[in-house]
């Protein structure tokens, strides 16, 4: 299929007709703890065949983790595999087709030392802007709708709302508005889910179109298309009236609506803020070893209700009843192990970290060694993607203190004896040689470039200039005290 250019129309079916699981087991594995956390407490919300595990201790592990080499039964009728490694495959293969031919460009000095300077450019926290235009990376647009994507980001505003004029727009760009509806509906179908949207009712119905199987999707649909103003008055008499529902049931739906975002670019939204931070990766030392441990006692532990599953078998139950019931079970299972899997995976990439970076453990930042995701996915048998996935927004406490899983990604550069050594490292040996100068003739930038290369590491003066304003070093001439 390589050197195939899909048409737009071709490009959005690829992209909207991904499966729902697999969407959600992406969602799964790139929520933070504290994220995921909520997210699981809005689907035992909205999922009546959930059910939390009181007393996790008591179940056998073998009953509540499942072994991902066995394929596991349930209810029959069910036709449900609930092994998720297929589905990042899935995953895998879709980005792959849009990836193809990007990752075997030629490489030479030059090139390096443009990615090295891309890599030390990547900021701590990306915008929502910044965010979909690196998703246009993954779809093939001619260079003419590409540019016309990168316009109409521009007038996406921090809360994710699309704020231009489609007839200004035609006006400046000369194409008809069903290029630049086609162009607007595909921004739509970026992360975060309900961005691009024109209004608050459209928000809420491009998040409710990605809802599975939610036993309210009818009347929320109608109330969000019909009747928002009533829902913010809170006239529930008339609510009831016109969707045919009790008061507690609407109180169930608006609680079900509740979980939508409405400003979904606001996770974006730069801030000063410390944000709150909890560590779901641990390190401990065995038979000298450092081994990677999650603590799941941060995720509520749920299973499937057996009293729904028992309700399969009962022959008053009606055909209509339980066909609803083998969906929701359906929908838990994949589910539940989906959560499973993102624990697996998390444990699977931060042990092969680990066991990379040992010796920053034991000796500190001049330790770490170059290390990439490409190398991550090839060892865990990933695609690069789910590892940039696994390590975002996620935190492991060490030895050496807290850090985000992402710290331990650097490129590097070749020594004079064959072997590589970090970016970091680098920044490391240049703040140790700057804080034991001389302060009345400190080291120049070729000074620096020159001792470096007494240890083997031949940096360009460009570069420790570069590391420099990021250790917000000043240059030699500020440094001088008389």
């Amino acid at each position: 299929m390589s050197g195939v250019s899909l048409s737009l129309v071709q490009q959005q079916r690829q992209i909207m007709t991904m499966v729902p699981q697999l969407r959600q087991s992406l969602e799964l594995l790139q929520k933070p703890i504290l994220e995921l956390q909520q997210v699981l407490k809005a689907e035992m919300a909205t999922n009546p065949v959930i059910e939390e595990i009181v007393y996790p201790n008591e179940i056998p592990m073998s009953t509540v983790l499942p072994n991902p080499e066995v394929k596991h039964t349930t209810d029959e009728g069910l036709d449900f595999d609930p092994k998720v490694d297929a589905i990042l495959q899935q995953d895998d293969e879709w980005r792959d087709y849009f990836l193809q031919g990007m990752e075997n460009a030629p490489s030479n000095s030059d090139e390096e030392e443009r990615r090295q300077f891309f890599y030390d450019s990547i900021p701590q926290q990306v915008s929502l802007q910044e965010h979909l235009t690196q998703q246009l990376t993954l779809v093939t647009l001619s260079e003419e709708d590409m540019g016309l994507a990168h316009l109409m980001i521009g007038y996406i505003n921090d809360d994710g709302y699309f704020e231009g004029s489609l007839p200004d727009l035609m006006m400046v760009t000369g194409r008809p508005e069903r290029d630049l509806l086609n162009i607007l509906k595909l921004l739509q179908s970026f992360d975060p889910v309900g961005v691009g949207a024109r209004n608050l009712q459209e928000c809420l119905l491009l998040q409710l179109n990605e809802v599975e199987d939610s036993p309210w999707e009818d009347e929320a649909r109608l109330l969000i298309e019909k009747y928002l103003e009533r829902l913010a008055a809170h006239d529930e008499k008339f609510l009831c009236k016109v969707l045919a529902i009790e008061p507690h049931e609407l109180k169930q739906l608006t609680s079900f609506i509740q979980t939508f975002n409405p400003r979904p670019g606001r996770d974006f939204e730069p801030t000063s803020v410390q944000q709150y931070v909890v560590p779901e990766v641990f390190i401990v030392r065995k038979q000298g070893k450092y081994v990677v441990q999650l603590d799941n006692k941060l995720l509520p532990h749920i299973r499937i209700s057996k009293h729904y599953r028992e309700m399969l078998g009962n022959p008053a139950v009606s055909a209509k009843d339980k066909s609803y019931i083998r969906e929701r079970i359906r929908s838990a299972a994949f589910f539940i192990n989906s959560k499973y899997q993102r624990q697996e995976t998390i444990r699977k990439i931060s042990q092969v970290i680990v066991d990379t970076q040992t010796p920053f453990f034991d000796k500190g930042v001049s330790a770490l060694r170059p290390l990439t995701m490409s190398e991550v996915a090839t060892k865990v048998s990933m695609h690069e993607t789910t590892v940039s996935r696994t390590v975002s927004g996620k935190y492991i406490q060490t030895p050496r203190g807290l850090f985000e899983l992402k710290y331990f990604f650097m490129a590097g550069l070749k020594t004079t004896d064959g072997g590589s050594v970090s970016n970091k490292s680098i920044q490391d040996q240049i703040k140790q040689l700057v804080e034991a100068e001389d302060s009345s003739e400190p080291l120049s930038d070729q000074a620096i470039e020159a001792k470096l290369k007494e240890k083997g590491m031949t940096v360009a003066r460009r570069t420790i200039a570069k590391y420099r304003g990021i250790l917000k070093i000043a240059p030699s001439h500020q440094r001088r005290r008389t």
